[in-house]
This record gives structure tokens, C-alpha cells and sequence, in this order.
């Protein structure tokens, strides 16, 4: 998601500094929520700057490589099995429980897919 505009940001700031109107207010009138110009103004008091917090530091992926390369294994070893399948056995082979989304999103980042095995032993 992007953040607001710096222009916008300015106008809710300056808009607040005229007084007369209530931090509620000002989210309706600009279209916001309340708490984007809580949080706002008191970045404006705590810095003087209006613009948007820069993202230092990105969130760690929840499997290491390791745990990657098991569960890459395990999806060319069970390519029928279903997310919470894989889940589990990813949970018993490395002690680490993951949400049937990250499976997905750590299966598409290995480029795997989940094709159903067709052929019939």
C-alpha cells in the first residue's frame, strides 16, 4: 500500500494547526482514518516532518534455507499433497508450524507447483 501524499499529510497538519476542528473531523473531511491523523500529528510534534516513516528493515522470511530445501523435498516427494499436509509434515520434519498461507507462499517462491499426482500406482 503506498503511503498518502506528502501534500495531503500537509493540508491535515496545517489544517489542524488553524484550530477550530476536532481530529475526527478532519479524518472525515479528508477522507482518512482517525487514527492516521492521530498518528500524524504526533509525528508532526515528536519530528516536525510530515513525511511518510521509511521502512528500515524488512521482516525476516520464516524458513531459513534449510527448512526451504525440506520442504522443496517434501513437495517433489508428495506433490498431491494439500497445504495443511505439507504443513504438518514440514511441522514434524523441522519443528517449525507455519500457516497454510506461508506454505503457499514459500511453495511459490521455491517456483513448485502442487499438481495433483495423476497417474496411478
Amino acid at each position: 500500500m503506498k503511503p498518502y501524499s506528502i501534500d495531503l499529510r500537509q493540508k491535515i497538519v496545517d489544517s489542524y494547526l488553524a484550530g477550530g476542528i476536532s481530529q475526527r473531523k478532519l479524518a472525515e473531511h479528508f477522507r482518512v482514518a482517525p487514527s492516521f491523523v492521530g498518528k500524524l500529528l504526533k509525528q508532526y510534534r515528536d519530528t516536525g516532518s510530515v513525511a511518510p516513516k521509511v521502512r528500515t528493515q524488512q521482516t525476516p522470511p520464516k524458513l531459513n534455507p534449510e527448512q526451504l530445501a525440506i520442504l522443496e523435498q517434501l513437495v517433489q516427494d508428495h506433490n498431491d499433497a494439500t497445504l495443511a499436509e505439507l504443513r504438518e509434515q514440514l511441522h514434524e520434519a523441522t519443528g517449525v508450524l507455519i500457516g497454510r498461507s506461508t506454505v503457499d507462499r514459500m511453495v511459490k517462491r521455491l517456483n513448485l507447483t502442487l499438481k495433483k499426482n495423476t497417474t496411478s500406482q
